[in-house]
């Protein structure tokens, strides 16, 4: 499992915290070589002429004066350490800082090529001192606060967390900028998706960005287009196929005396599916037309549609689950449970139940055939235009457009058509439509 986040923004957010961590860290870095480890030279070179000049200092005074001579050069050196005194305290710390042991190996270093061999102990304020040995006897001589107690101060490790942070919400920020419009795509994208149109994209902002917006507007005005001219090129077949039809029909009934009784029964039956394959091109091609959404009962639109239904022989389970009445265009929606009223019997087998019910604060309209079902590799596809199942359910004629209108009509209402076959039983074809 990789532990880089997924996202752009959360990428592109852990490069950014890195690359400032390892801008500090380098900025640490050279400040120790380029002016600690300098400074640090040139105080240590400081201290040992200092330690030389005191040594020669007390060779030259009487032994009698010498405790006198310390004692007056180490209360110069503490005069400037009182405050950091009465704050350190017994607490001082005992163990040498990484700096201050440097310090002190560079001292050593410089006071040792004189033949003079220091020993050092920590003071209560904090500071260093030095053993100078002359004569039998031992003198501590306290450093005139050349080194700091602390390596790095509160300020200075404000300013590094302060600078970092400005750097990550500025950088961070900008990322949002350019993160927010590609969201945006990402959502149209969906839309387009799920059969919507999506609003035209903002076309502002950086160039590349830019671009995207407006290859993607460009991309859904094509698509339009396309559909427009699809829709209206089913629209003109069908329109043309209809005035044959009616010659056909009106030919067969003129005709039917001196035909075979089943011979003029199959003409019909044939003339009447093809009149109903190019209904179905109809109404795709005419969509959802200007119909504008009214409070409707679903339950009475069922029982008007299954009443409708057993008129024409085909009779059905209803069970009606109490649903309120919803925001809905009552022709388009009569359309869609119509088609899969339709689907259940040229391809089901009965009995079909009709169901209403409400599901996860969605109104369920359910129907239900006990045919042989359909694979569930096929449930997306068959949602398709045009698209047919498989050879044990397609003898029956038909354009492969019912499950396409009907989900069409779904997502126009902000819902969306289901298709599964549960073990043992046949297809259930679901329209699931939000309540409000």
């Amino acid at each position: 499992m990789s532990l880089l986040p997924r996202s752009l923004f959360g990428r592109n957010a852990l490069l950014i915290v890195l690359l400032i961590a390892l801008g500090q860290i380098g900025g640490g870095l050279l400040l120790r070589e380029m002016i600690i480890k300098p400074r640090l030279d040139q105080i240590a070179e400081s201290v040992a002429r200092n330690v030389a000049a005191i040594r020669a200092g007390l060779r030259a005074l009487p032994p009698a004066q010498r405790p006198d001579f310390v004692a007056g050069f180490n209360g110069q050196a503490l005069a400037g350490r009182a405050d950091r005194a009465r704050t350190a305290g017994d607490d001082a710390r005992v163990l040498l800082t990484p700096l201050e042991r440097r310090f002190v190996r560079a001292v050593s270093a410089r006071i040792a090529a004189q033949g003079v061999e220091l020993v050092w102990r920590r003071e209560p304020d904090g500071g260093l001192a030095l053993r100078l040995a002359l004569d039998g006897s031992e003198h501590w001589i306290v450093t005139p606060g050349l080194l700091p107690v602390r390596e790095f101060t509160g300020a200075l490790v404000a300013v590094s967390v302060g600078s970092a942070l400005l750097a990550l919400v500025g950088a961070l920020w900008l990322q949002r900028r350019l993160n927010r419009p590609l969201a945006r795509v990402v959502e149209a994208a969906r839309m387009l998706a799920a059969g919507r149109e999506p609003a035209p994209l903002s076309e502002d902002g950086p160039t590349e960005v830019a671009t995207v917006s407006r290859s993607f507007n460009q991309l859904v005005g094509s698509l339009r287009q396309t559909e427009r001219e699809r829709a209206l090129m089913l629209a003109g077949i069908s329109h043309d196929l209809r005035t044959p039809l009616t010659k056909l029909r009106l030919g067969v009934e003129i005709v039917r005396d001196r035909l075979e009784p089943e011979l003029a029964s199959s003409m019909t039956r044939s003339v009447e599916e093809m009149d109903a394959i190019v209904g179905q091109f109809l109404d795709f091609a005419r969509g959802e037309g200007d119909e504008q959404a009214v409070p409707v009962s679903l339950d009475e639109l069922v029982q008007q549609l299954a009443a409708a239904g057993a008129d024409h022989g085909r009779p059905m389970a209803l069970h009606l689950g109490g649903l309120p009445p919803m925001p809905l265009r009552p022709v388009a929606m009569q359309r869609a449970i119509g088609n899969l009223m339709e689907n259940a019997w040229r391809h089901g087998r009965p009995p079909v139940v009709l169901s209403t019910r409400v599901a996860s604060g969605e109104a369920v309209v359910e129907v239900a055939d006990h045919g042989a079902g359909i694979e569930p590799a096929e449930a997306e596809s068959l949602k398709q235009a045009f698209r047919r199942g498989r050879a044990d359910r397609s003898g029956a004629p038909g354009a492969g457009l019912g499950l396409a209108i009907a989900q069409r009509i779904a997502q126009a209402h902000g819902g969306r058509l289901e298709l599964d076959t549960p073990a043992g039983q046949g297809l259930r074809a679901r329209l699931c439509l939000p309540l409000s």
